[in-house]
């Protein structure tokens, strides 16, 4: 093989500054993040970083974690939460940059009965749901632990205003939950509510007084 027409040195190869930091944040996010698919998923990471968008990075590293994740649920509400509404397209491409696997988009999406366009909190309800193994308690848990300014692990609270719209979507989605069974649970929790400045935590409704969310 005949040697190259130009050869280049150390000294005549620019390599920009901020080269060095890039890659190095990239590569501790894909460690964190351990994304299926790392070539879709790293596409999407650096079109969000030329975009000022927010990366799809998890905020901790779920070890031996296959498909949805609390994780990956809260990448995509970091990347979604400013959107009342989604689109199916929207959501397919997100999920699909995550490497996550269509059938549980699917199955979420029958749930829901999500068509077109529809509000991202209730598409966000559900996937705690799926989580949570179709139990409401377990989903409003994993609700708190996304939703939560608290520092992890710790009481895990958010507004009980938005405790109350997400459980009574789930409640709803859930025949064999009474509106009594709903204003029960929420007249309970009032009292802790008062006490904590208008916010709840799962430490609340998973207390044996408090009346059963499923």
């Amino acid at each position: 093989m005949p040697p190259p027409n130009s050869m280049y040195c150390a000294e005549q190869i620019n390599v920009p500054p901020e080269l060095p930091d890039i890659l190095k944040q990239f590569t501790k996010a894909a460690i964190r993040t351990q994304p299926p698919d790392v070539l879709s998923w790293s596409a999407a990471y650096f079109s969000a970083l030329a975009k000022g968008e927010t990366l799809p990075i998890k905020r901790r590293l779920e070890p031996g974690a296959t498909g949805l994740t609390i994780g990956l649920l809260d990448v995509l509400y970091q990347q979604l939460h400013e959107n009342t509404m989604i689109s199916t397209a929207l959501i397919g491409q997100k999920w699909k940059e995550l490497g996550l696997p269509q059938e549980q988009l699917q199955e979420i999406m029958s749930v829901g009965n999500f068509v077109e366009e529809f509000e991202f909190m209730k598409f966000f309800a559900v996937a705690c749901s799926h989580l949570g193994g179709k139990n409401v308690t377990q989903a409003m848990r994993i609700v708190c632990q996304i939703l939560t300014k608290d520092p992890d692990g710790s009481a895990y609270r958010i507004p009980f205003e938005t405790f109350t719209t997400l459980f009574k979507y789930l409640a709803s989605l859930n025949r064999e939950i009474s509106q009594a069974q709903i204003d029960s649970v929420l007249e309970h929790l009032q009292e802790d509510v008062a006490k904590q400045g208008g916010m709840v935590m799962p430490r609340n409704f998973l207390s044996p007084e408090c009346p059963s969310l499923n």
